[in-house]
């Protein structure tokens, strides 16, 4: 546990940014796991879930809870199985 006061203070802030990292985590998990779910029936139904999936990693990519290349990374291999549907 922390002992002096800015130690108090940084502990609060960390587990405020604690919060918004899960929250944004999750969202773009979620968004990652409907565009997967959705390459085996609809391909328009993909598309723009696919589009809110690339909405949702360039956030976390600006905000640092991904590197770039990571979400850049994810970003390619999701359209790669959008494009797959034909």
């Amino acid at each position: 546990m922390p002992i002096t006061k800015s130690a108090k203070k940084a502990l609060r802030g960390s587990e405020r940014k604690r919060v918004v990292n899960v929250r944004r985590k999750k969202k773009v998990d979620t968004a990652v796991k409907d565009v997967k779910k959705l390459t085996t029936t609809n391909k328009a139904d993909a598309q723009s879930a696919l589009s809110k999936a690339y909405k949702e990693l360039d956030k976390a990519a600006k905000n640092g809870l991904i590197k770039k290349g990571a979400a850049d990374r994810k970003k390619s291999r999701l359209s790669k199985m959008v494009k797959k549907l034909g």
